[in-house]
């Protein structure tokens, strides 16, 4: 069996999407960040429907670069075959949404990285473990990109591999229009029609739109073009239509388009065409190599083309497998899908990155609690907690698994110095004790601080409530919550949210359940939950049928301290750890308390409160592993 389902070869780019849509794009302001290029699309939706894919391109050695890598790698893309080219610069593209029609884009792409890609690049061995070897136009309109690609062609189709070309026509991109025309969508040349048929013999799936058929067959007669195809290549032809759907023609190709396979159509609001040839691709694909039949396959595609078109950016808006079968059983509900707000939370869900299944981590998130020990100040509070990151790094030795909870009003010089650190980071915006709910200054009014964060940072809230809450508290505190979903979702943040119900009032075995079906009923759905340690299964087992009946998705509950003893935390953690659905915990009173007394007062030099709370925090580790029977 071969390693890989496909691999793409050929452009790869970071695309800066303006965030204004209605707008020229000269008057676009801000921007928002995605990998992009067709192949590099393609294998990132083909990897989201489950298939094992790969890519075969050049980045910079730069940020850009490093960006494409590591976001592929995060998408579940082999990135094997991308190679870091020292001498040239990451593709950029530059996009805007003007109206239905008009999407302006500019291709940065002089001498760029992926264009020098080369026969060197293709190794025979990777392209062997493939059972595809997909291509786009753009890398067969220079000799050298040329040359890579027609030997990945040969050694597939050696080595017994399917073979699929997008033919992704951009006139810019072969020298036809100028750097403001990156919309340009077709103009007539001999040339690439020549340089075209010329390869068309080599696939076994030919894709492109009418215009992209007309280039390839040298005629704007669609028919025509299409036979024109079809007298040098023996490929299955898909034709695509827009809103009218594709085509497949698998023989000789019929008078009229209409006659030949087809799937459905889906209505829906067209918002951003940019990358939904990919997307259509990418289910395409999905199809082909599942051995579904063309109209199954078509489906899929189709479907896959309507999300994008609806959606924002290209990959972003590619649908997860599990997205794309909810979607095709239940139908359109809102022809603005990015609106279904049913849909966009089985999107958002189903495609988070990383694998935080085991969750150890050391909170110093707490400010009241540190601001009132003796010789604390601002200052001290900040290079204290600068000593919780090391004991943190120290513990988790790079391994995954690991991670903090820390501020940024008191703690901004460690939660900068954590990042690419590989840990899990939270961050508070609650103003600390507040109830009615209030949040940190640095959040705004209108919570536009969270645009400033990273996203790697996860959104934690801690809100001290209760179901018998009389209703002006409750209102006010659902409103701020609500509003800080909503954000955190609009920034691409993740959300943890923090009930403590045992401080506002008595607690039995249904609080906490009663509390987490409240909020999912006014539409919050957090990505964690953060819960304080129950003391009987009845609650836990309540607790956790609450969460896994409205979202199955769920990234997990993390169970807090209360400054809680070692030993009563083990007995919490035995607890809790019979349920699946809680990763681990979130605890820093137990962790830091003796350390930050000693060293707030000086008489705990740096190192040994690092020691201190190291070993705190990795005996807290040991408990929680062999509380879930884990010792890795």
């Amino acid at each position: 069996m071969k390693a890989l389902d496909l691999i793409t070869i050929g452009r790869a780019s970071v695309d800066l999407y303006g965030a204004q849509v209605g707008g020229r794009l000269e008057d676009m302001v801000s921007f928002q960040k995605y990998i992009g290029g067709s192949p590099c699309n393609i294998a990132a939706g083909t990897a989201r429907l489950g298939l094992r894919s790969a890519l075969i391109t050049r980045v910079g050695d730069e940020h850009m670069g490093r960006f494409i890598r590591e976001e592929l790698a995060r998408e579940g893309v082999d990135v094997r075959g991308v190679v870091t080219d020292p001498e040239r610069l990451t593709a950029l593209v530059l996009l805007g949404i003007r109206d239905e029609k008009q999407f302006p884009l500019i291709f940065y792409r002089e001498n760029c990285a992926d264009m020098a890609l080369c026969e060197d690049d293709i190794d025979p061995a990777f392209i062997a473990d493939a059972r595809a070897v997909v291509a786009t136009g753009t890398h067969l309109s220079h000799p050298r990109t040329e040359a890579a690609v027609l030997k990945a062609l040969k050694i597939a189709r050696e080595s017994g591999a399917k073979t699929a070309l997008d033919i992704d026509y951009r006139p810019n991109l072969w020298g036809l229009a100028g750097h403001g025309d990156g919309e340009s969508r077709f103009i007539e040349s001999a040339a690439v029609t020549a340089k075209l048929q010329s390869h068309l013999g080599l696939f076994d799936l030919i894709v492109g739109t009418e215009e992209e058929f007309h280039i390839a067959g040298g005629t704007t007669d669609t028919i025509a073009a299409l036979r024109s195809v079809r007298a040098v290549t023996r490929a299955t032809l898909v034709c695509k239509r827009g809103p009218m759907g594709a085509v497949a023609f698998d023989g000789a190709v019929p008078n009229r388009l209409d006659d030949g396979q087809s799937g459905p159509g889906f209505p829906i609001e067209v918002f951003n065409v940019l990358g939904a040839g990919d997307g259509f691709m990418s289910g395409l694909l999905k199809g082909w190599l599942d051995g579904e039949d063309w109209p199954q396959a078509l489906t899929y595609a189709n479907a896959c083309g309507a999300f994008a078109v609806s959606r924002h950016g290209c990959t972003p808006a590619y649908p997860s497998w599990e997205e794309l079968q909810f979607f095709l059983s239940r139908g359109v509900k809102e022809k603005a899908l990015r609106k279904d707000l049913a849909l966009e939370q089985i999107h958002w869900s189903t495609n988070r990155h990383g694998d935080w299944s085991t969750m150890r981590v050391f909170a110093f998130d707490h400010r009241m609690q540190l601001e009132d020990l003796p010789g604390a100040t601002p200052d001290r509070v900040g290079q204290f907690k600068e000593l919780c990151l090391d004991a943190a790094l120290a513990v988790a030795d790079g391994r995954a698994g690991y991670g903090l909870l820390c501020d940024s009003r008191l703690g901004r010089s460690a939660l900068y110095k954590a990042a690419g650190q590989g840990l899990w980071i939270g961050r508070p915006v609650e103003w600390p004790g507040s109830r009615p709910l209030t949040l940190e200054p640095e959040i705004g009014p209108d919570f536009g601080g969270l645009s400033e964060w990273p996203l790697a940072h996860v959104v934690k809230v801690l809100c001290f409530c209760h179901p018998d809450d009389d209703a002006a508290v409750q209102a006010a505190q659902v409103a701020t919550v609500t509003r800080l979903f909503h954000a955190a979702r609009r920034n691409r943040l993740e959300f943890l949210l923090e009930i403590i119900p045992s401080k506002v009032g008595p607690v039995d075995d249904d609080t906490n359940a009663r509390l987490i079906r409240r909020f999912y009923q006014i539409g919050i759905f957090p990505d964690w939950w953060k819960l304080e340690p129950m003391q009987s299964d009845a609650a836990w087992a309540a607790t956790v049928a609450a969460i896994s009946e409205n979202d199955r998705h769920v990234r997990g509950i993390v169970v807090l301290g209360l400054g809680q003893s070692e030993d009563d935390l083990a007995a919490s953690f035995r607890l809790a750890a019979r349920y699946p659905l809680v990763k681990g915990f979130a605890v820093g009173r137990t962790i830091f308390a003796k350390a930050a007394e000693g060293w707030m007062a000086g008489r705990l030099a740096d190192a040994d409160a690092v020691t201190l709370m190291a070993d705190n925090f990795r005996r807290l580790c040991t408990i929680w592993d062999a509380a879930r029977g884990d010792t890795t």
